[in-house]
């Protein structure tokens, strides 16, 4: 079995801890992630669950534009430091590539503000694939930094 790859990102904004995770957890992802990065698409629309995002074990499907999906269930909630999900059923482009993903958004003190880190470990379908994941992390790295970009606009409101 080919070994799981590590990807992550790392930006700090002008808000608390406090402030920062919670914009950040419930933020609506079609609205975080509304813009396409290279073959990494934006995401349409999420089902589920009936509340609020936010409780260990809450479950939703993500689906994507272009078509594909993922089941992204939430594993750890830990306010203001951090939260965790994992990422399940993978179809559609990303389908060959990732056969689980472990995602953390971390939460640390930075001077005035708050450092945010977005992780990815990603595991393999396979061997076969595991060439082309440092190149799929380096676009992963430019998705995220969109994304953190879009993200200052919310934090700062």
């Amino acid at each position: 079995m080919a070994k799981p790859v590590v990807m992550s990102y790392s930006q700090s904004f002008p808000a608390l801890p406090p402030e920062a995770f919670d914009t950040v957890l419930p933020l609506p992802l079609p609205e975080l992630f509304d813009r396409r990065y290279g073959p990494i698409p934006s995401i349409r629309s999420v089902e589920g669950p009936g509340s609020a995002w936010g409780e260990v074990g809450q479950a939703r499907t993500v689906h994507l534009k272009g078509g594909g999906s993922l089941r992204e269930e939430l594993t750890r909630v830990d306010r203001p430091d951090g939260f965790g999900y994992t990422i399940t059923e993978v179809a559609g482009p990303m389908k060959p590539l990732a056969s689980r993903i472990d995602g953390t958004w971390s939460f640390d003190a930075d001077g005035a503000g708050t450092r945010i880190t977005w992780q990815w470990t990603l595991y393999p379908t396979s061997g076969f694939v595991a060439p082309v994941l440092p190149f799929f992390a380096r676009i992963w790295r430019g998705y995220a930094r969109q994304s953190f970009h879009r993200l200052a606009g919310f934090l700062a409101s």
